[in-house]
């Protein structure tokens, strides 16, 4: 197997990448995959950045890499020579989340609302991911990159109404009820420090707190959290 090579090296003014990245672009259409390696390679100039224009180059180049994002558009031909369509790009991310549940992706759509067909698969996913419209500004794009590359999700555009996990309750419930850290939140409930931070991304995502908002209201994510959890009913 070929593996990225991966370096040391820091993103200024995002979360620190200690590592050199492996990208995969995946988009049919020649000038928004051109648009799109651009801003990625401006923003990560030390990335290993790879193309994929159907779901079987995307499934080959899996095969022999590793990636740390991959950033895919929903409607893509199977195959060269075929019609781009929405459910192949759906089908193609419905079997990745499967074989690859620690893989951070970053979806950039002009078609977001079909990703609700796969809304169950995408909440259980325990890697970044986050969703971009193809007509976000750049700055917006890079910042959802960003929270992808470090693990958390950000599914604001097809949020359906308020639905959290029981595990996902405790944390909260232990957090603001208890005032519990991390490390004793998964202490408790004999799970792993990282399965907690995983759970706080997937509830601040059904909350639909996010850094941009948080940033404006000039209140740090957790706070912003325990508001939204208290005014919906979740804690006391």
């Amino acid at each position: 197997m070929v593996v990225v090579n991966l370096k040391e090296h820091q993103v200024f003014g995002y979360l620190p990448v200690e590592k050199k990245l492996g990208i995969l672009v995946v988009d049919d259409h020649q000038l928004i995959l051109t648009g799109t390696l651009d801003v990625l390679s401006r923003q990560y100039p030390e990335a290993a950045i790879i193309k994929a224009q159907t779901a079987k180059e995307t499934l080959f180049q899996l095969e022999y890499h590793h990636f740390d994002l991959i950033v895919m558009d929903l409607s893509i031909p199977d195959r060269q020579g075929e019609t781009a369509e929405i459910d192949t790009g759906i089908k193609l991310l419905q079997t990745l989340l499967q074989e690859y549940p620690h893989q951070n992706f970053m979806v950039q759509t002009s078609y977001v609302k079909a990703l609700i067909r796969i809304k169950h698969e995408i909440d259980n996913h325990q890697a970044g991911f986050a969703i971009a419209d193809k007509g976000l500004p750049e700055d917006e794009m890079l910042m959802r990159v960003n929270l992808s590359l470090h693990g958390a999700t950000h599914t604001k555009d097809i949020k359906t109404g308020i639905e959290l996990k029981p595990e996902w309750l405790e944390v909260l419930r232990l957090a603001f009820e208890e005032s519990l850290t991390d490390k004793a939140i998964a202490d408790r409930m004999y799970k792993s420090e990282r399965a907690v931070r995983t759970y706080w991304t997937k509830i601040q995502d059904v909350l639909g707190v996010y850094p941009e908002d948080c940033k404006q209201s000039g209140k740090n994510m957790r706070i912003q959290t325990e508001i939204r959890s208290r005014d919906e009913g979740l804690i006391d």
